[in-house]
């Protein structure tokens, strides 16, 4: 993570740019005051020399405007960066002077198209009431009825509105605005030219209110205000409006330049000394900025603390792989960190906490545990995980399709068949991992971050509060989308064809299935996290969690035709063997049933001995009450069997 936010366009970069005038776009401080001079010139161009200095001029503006945008992004980067790195402090001082002086050089220029006075009347314009417009005045009479001239009256009085109190320009830019009343109307009928006279009228006297309002107000005595400014969202970015400055509207960049007094641009708050006026229009809920109570020394940067003690410091224990023993606790400044250094931001975590012990976690629910107060490490991430384990895993599964041939694509019927049950388990869950990744590139963090969630006890946990946090192809790997045949385990019936064989569940009883519904008195089918109906998004906080144990218990579930209502977690090796083994006990019971056991006594006899040596694949020993329940299912149909062959013979 440190040499990421050092490297590429990190603080290295950072620091390297907006240092000085760029040499392939320069200007000078005597251009930049004539360029000013020209755009504050009321006087309109009347000859093509005059339009082509207007438009230097406002190219030139331009310009300087985006390079004051560029180093003051650029500056804060360096700078946040640096909070979280502070011992490069003293090595990175010059440059960030540099930096910092160009930065106010620029701002300085930026200041020269602003004009004060057209500040204060833009304030003044957005506190003004909306006046009444009457819709009887005969000026307007070929706008149609009064209720349709009021509409258009009070419809121009917001676009002026928005207008003024969005920029410093003074009213001739916005005299075009009378226009829109009757850019409906042909400009030869009878009364356009008297309606648009009367939306000039109008327009004027709203002017000259605004500026009566500025004047009125005491423009000398000033008042400090904190701003913080907005954090660049992928809204603002996919709009253009990605950096600091740009994000804002042109009256809060105008008051910028004019009166900032005091900039912390790492932490993207500034102190302006503004004028009354000004400083409510800053406070007022429609401000681009947020206002905050004023600080001291806004430059300067908690002298009281060493770097090391600064909360939002990364040190070594922290990310770094360091012995566990030796990690330190995580806090919200480092997950900010974490975001904005590493691409990895949204793969899941191991975490160890005094009060939840060893978590997998996404990085938005440890985040908003921190809030909560909660105290924890960051052990591992996905990415962490050993090459050593992953590659060969991820080569194994990869090779295993072939090896089972035509059986990895979806369930097989034959319960005798080795690969029956195989939908339900762990490694199809691998081979469904990688076939739903599209991109080579992604298969391995895929596997990475399937390995993390077959350790976490209630997937649910793993809601981060957003849709799509894990890829569908991991949920793919650790849900199973096709049903269970519980048929088995449910009791014996009269009909002989469909009835159940009272089986055990054995280790199956605590496979846990998920739902998007499993009370039929809530509105609403019960969907799989995988169905389309549940737009796929995997599993959520407020999904039902039952075992199998709950679903062969009931039968009033509302499930869903088309999925199955439900998804079941990946089966461990044990559970799909039992699976397997309760299957081909419950064939043999049918066949029985249906009298065709002396087809194959011997067969079948051979079939019920391996079917009573079954043991648990990953436990010593298989000693429970289903354990003799199992073996007595297994001695009745021997006895049967036995019963059919003598019955032959006789």
């Amino acid at each position: 993570m440190f040499l990421r936010a050092l490297g590429g366009v990190g603080l290295l970069h950072q620091l390297q740019s907006y240092t000085e005038p760029d040499e392939d776009e320069c200007w000078t401080q005597e251009e930049v005051e004539a360029a000013a001079e020209v755009l504050r010139s009321d006087s309109a161009a009347t000859d093509d020399d005059g339009e082509d200095v207007r438009e230097d001029a406002e190219r030139l503006q331009g310009l300087v405007f985006s390079y004051w945008h560029g180093a003051a992004e650029s500056l804060h980067q360096a700078q946040s960066i640096l909070a979280s790195f502070p011992w490069l402090e003293d090595w990175s001082q010059r440059a960030l002077w540099a930096k910092e002086e160009f930065l106010e050089t620029l701002r300085a220029q930026v200041a020269l198209f602003v004009e004060s006075a057209g500040l204060l009347v833009a304030a003044a314009a957005a506190t003004m009431e909306r006046p009444r417009l009457s819709g009887e005045d005969p000026a307007f009479a070929v706008l149609g009825s009064s209720e349709k001239v009021s509409t258009a009256l009070n419809a121009l009085w917001r676009r002026w509105q928005r207008a003024a109190e969005s920029s410093w320009v003074g009213s001739p830019a916005r005299s075009y605005m009378s226009h829109y009343l009757v850019q409906d109307i042909r400009s030869n009928r009878k009364g356009h030219d008297e309606a648009l006279a009367g939306a000039a009228r109008l327009i004027d006297s709203w002017e000259a209110q605004a500026r009566a309002l500025a004047a009125s107000a005491d423009g000398k005595s000033t008042q400090q205000v904190s701003v913080r400014l907005p954090e660049a969202t992928d809204e603002t970015a996919r709009g253009g409006r990605g950096g600091l400055l740009e994000g804002l509207d042109s009256w809060t960049q105008g008051v910028v330049a004019t009166w900032v007094v005091g900039a912390d641009w790492g932490r993207r708050t500034l102190t302006l000394d503004v004028p009354a006026l000004v400083a409510e229009r800053l406070h007022a809920p429609s401000s681009d900025v947020a206002c905050e109570p004023p600080r001291e020394e806004v430059n300067a940067i908690e002298p009281s603390r060493t770097p090391d003690d600064r909360p939002s410091s990364i040190r070594p224990g922290v990310f770094d792989d360091t012995p566990v023993f030796d990690r330190q606790p995580v806090t919200a400044e480092h997950i900010h960190a974490l975001r904005t250094f590493t691409r990895s931001s949204d793969e899941l975590y191991i975490v160890i906490s005094a009060s939840g012990g060893v978590e997998v976690l996404p990085l938005d629910v440890v985040e908003r545990r921190l809030g909560q107060g909660w105290s924890g490490v960051l052990v591992a991430g996905a990415s962490d995980l050993p090459e050593s384990l992953i590659g060969t895993w991820a080569q194994t599964a990869r090779s295993e399709p072939e090896a089972s041939g035509s059986h990895w694509t979806g369930g097989c019927s034959d319960a005798h068949d080795l690969h029956f049950g195989e939908e339900f388990g762990g490694t199809d869950g691998e081979r469904q991992t990688l076939r739903r990744t599209y991109f080579d590139a992604h298969r391995a963090r895929n596997l990475r971050l399937l390995a993390l969630t077959r350790g976490v006890h209630d997937l649910r946990t793993l809601d981060a509060g957003r849709e799509r946090m894990l890829p569908l192809a991991v949920w793919e790997g650790t849900l199973a989308s096709d049903r269970l045949d519980l048929a088995p385990f449910k009791q014996p019936g009269g009909d002989r064809w469909h009835r159940g064989s009272g089986l055990p569940l054995g280790p199956l009883a605590v496979a846990q299935i998920y739902t998007t519904n499993a009370d039929p008195q809530t509105d609403g089918k019960g969907h799989s996290p995988l169905c389309r109906h549940a737009r796929e998004r995997g599993v959520a906080a407020n999904d039902d969690l039952l075992t199998v144990t709950d679903l062969l218990a009931r039968d009033d579930f509302d499930w869903c035709g088309k999925c199955g209502g439900y998804a079941v977690r990946r089966l461990t090796d044990t559970q799909v063997s039992f699976y397997r083994a309760a299957h081909r006990l419950h064939a043999i019971t049918g066949q029985l049933d249906r009298g065709r056991s002396h087809d194959d006594a011997d067969t079948v006899v051979s079939q019920l001995e391996e079917l009573a040596a079954w043991q648990p694949i990953d436990e010593e020993g298989w000693y429970t009450s289903d354990s003799w329940r199992w073996h007595e299912a297994i001695r009745n149909l021997k006895r049967r069997v036995e019963r059919a062959r003598r019955h032959e013979i006789s």
